[in-house]
């Protein structure tokens, strides 16, 4: 068995890649601001303190799919405070990683603060129902599943990110409204320039650790969960989303998944020991598993609809 790096000389030896990359991903992004992307002529008060109209599912024309997917990005968004400590914890607060740490929560910062002005100014979403949701899903927080574990987490939020791209552009495309698209369009841009980060850190993860490295990829894949899973109601939201295709295994194997697999050469990597070897063989069968299930539901999701056109 090949020698294990230690999680400080990994964290250690990274830290050159992490300054490169910080500096790329600061000379890529681009300025924007929440307030520009919101129409809050259209707003008017609610009811309450100020004496204005309640909220009704007629307010706004947004398909009930589209509601749900708005409210199970924003609440992801909103835990932002436990994902601070983690990734802080994790990288430390020093040098490049806590330059990272810190310009990556202040970038993040901005979707939930737009997404929320948006989304109550259009009278999208109950904002009560909303608040509700909040105050249980920030009250749990979030853990990571591997809080100690440098190689899983840069695995998990190299696909995470990227999720989070692909569910952001969908939501936006299902909500009818062209303003609402451009701002998500926009976040999903920002999500794409963080994924790319910890996309890149991890290929020279695989080059450092390369046994370590695709063990921590099998694993976070086998169990791979958006950290908006504890959002009340989260599971039944998912479905939904997945039946309407804004985000379901389809997307996931082949607009998550397999790019960033590709773009790592996971299964042309040099250097691995039969250790590494075995984990690959791993992943190729797990790889095959998800290719079958996401067949399977597309197979269903098609029947189910076609049966429901007929009726009508």
């Amino acid at each position: 068995m090949a020698p294990q790096t230690s999680q400080h000389d990994l964290l250690r030896e990274l830290e050159q890649v992490v300054e490169v990359e910080l500096n790329r991903h600061l000379g890529a992004a681009r300025e924007w601001f929440p307030h520009q992307y919101v129409p809050w002529s259209d707003g008017r008060n609610y009811d309450g303190l100020m004496g204005g109209d309640p909220w009704s599912s007629d307010d706004a024309d947004v398909p009930e799919v589209a509601r749900t997917a708005l409210i199970v990005n924003l609440l992801t968004e909103d835990n932002l405070p436990s994902y601070h400590h983690e990734i802080a914890v994790l990288f430390g607060r020093d040098n490049a990683w806590g330059e990272w740490v810190h310009r990556w929560t202040a970038e993040e910062g901005r979707h939930g603060v737009a997404m929320r002005d948006y989304m109550l100014v259009k009278r999208m979403v109950d904002p009560v129902e909303l608040e509700r949701f909040r105050m249980v899903h920030m009250s749990e927080g979030y853990q990571s599943a591997h809080p100690d574990d440098a190689l899983r987490s840069l695995a998990y939020v190299s696909f995470q990110e990227l999720a989070t791209r692909v569910s952001h552009r969908n939501t936006g495309r299902f909500t009818n409204d062209p303003m609402c698209e451009k701002l998500l369009a926009r976040i999903a841009a920002d999500e794409n320039l963080h994924m790319i980060f910890y996309r890149n850190l991890m290929k020279a993860a695989l080059e450092l650790a390369p046994d370590q490295a695709m063990a921590a990829i099998v694993d976070v894949l086998k169990e791979f969960q958006m950290p908006g899973a504890g959002i009340p109601g989260f599971q039944r939201k998912a479905v939904t989303m997945a039946v309407e295709g804004i985000y379901d295994q389809r997307q996931h194997h082949d607009e998550v998944v397999m790019p960033v697999l590709r773009y790592w050469n996971a299964f042309e990597l040099r250097g691995l020991s039969g250790e590494g070897e075995k984990s690959r063989a791993e992943l190729a069968d797990f790889l095959a598993d998800l290719d079958a299930s996401a067949a399977r539901f597309t197979e269903k999701r098609d029947a189910l609809k076609a049966r429901l056109a007929a009726r009508r």
